[in-house]
């Protein structure tokens, strides 16, 4: 898994197409529901974003039977050496990761399980450029967090365990890579002292679910509905690429999870 590229180098990623059952997906607190329309819209705007930046995007067709599959980071973890299905904490959603496993079979030389006991959703998984961070959460548990640090070794890489505050719903929630030497996040988990050996930005108070950002080769996804945190990044020089997040939110969702993203060596 070893690479010279930073780690938000890509030129591969899998998505899928939302279901007309997304409006059913889940959430934490019920602010009504998205359209269906309206996330399709969102969707939409971050496929041909990904594909602007360069990236080979493969679809993949709707679940009818699992309103939140449109979030595919969840099921698994990607890398240029191989893949590991995950188990995701949410019970209506385990099932998801068999709907993605023959998938990731097909375009994977490698392909690990997660090994039981122990949950673990991809949104709670951050690639740094000297070790993945596996966030501690209600989806992701301590079993899953170690049983994943034994997967990510076996491709050759490195991982550590960190803390996510209560009442974050995943790692990523709140924390996002910019750079190689840079993370954005909310004021509460950079108190945690998880980022001490980057330079950190901390998003303004009352635009929290702007920590959620994703930088793609020389772009960086913001949502588009967080005015201070996008004038904070342009300042500092980063191409922003402002996205609609409003229908995804309603589902506690936003733009890391909607695709998975690896560099695919062609050699």
């Amino acid at each position: 898994m070893s690479q010279t590229r930073s780690v938000y180098q890509f030129n591969s990623a899998i998505v899928r197409e939302p279901s007309i059952s997304v409006v059913n997906g889940l959430r934490a607190d019920d602010r009504g529901g998205p359209t269906y329309e309206g996330v399709k819209g969102e969707h939409d705007a971050y496929v041909a974003s990904l594909r602007h930046a360069g990236v080979e995007v493969s679809v993949l067709p709707s679940l009818e039977a699992f309103p939140d599959s449109l979030f595919v980071e969840d099921p698994a973890l990607v890398f240029t050496g191989g893949a590991i299905l995950l188990r995701p904490g949410a019970p209506s959603r385990v099932a998801e990761t068999a709907e993605l496993a023959p998938i990731l079979r097909d375009m994977f030389d490698t392909v690990l399980e997660l090994p039981t006991p122990g949950q673990a959703d991809g949104g709670d998984i951050m690639y740094t450029p000297n070790s993945v961070l596996i966030g501690l959460s209600d989806r992701t548990d301590k079993a899953g967090a170690e049983a994943l640090v034994s997967c990510i070794e076996q491709l050759g890489g490195k991982a550590q365990i960190a803390e996510t505050p209560k009442g974050v719903l995943h790692f990523k929630t709140a924390s996002s890579l910019l750079d190689d030497e840079t993370v954005i996040s909310t004021a509460a988990l950079a108190k945690a002292s998880v980022f001490k050996e980057f330079r950190q930005f901390i998003v303004p108070e009352g635009e929290e679910p702007a920590a959620n950002v994703l930088r793609v080769n020389d772009i960086v996804m913001v949502s588009a509905g967080y005015p201070r945190t996008i004038e904070m990044l342009e300042k500092a020089n980063y191409k922003v690429v402002p996205l609609k997040t409003a229908e995804i939110e309603r589902i506690d969702a936003g733009l890391s999870c909607m695709s998975l993203r690896w560099y695919r060596d062609c050699r």
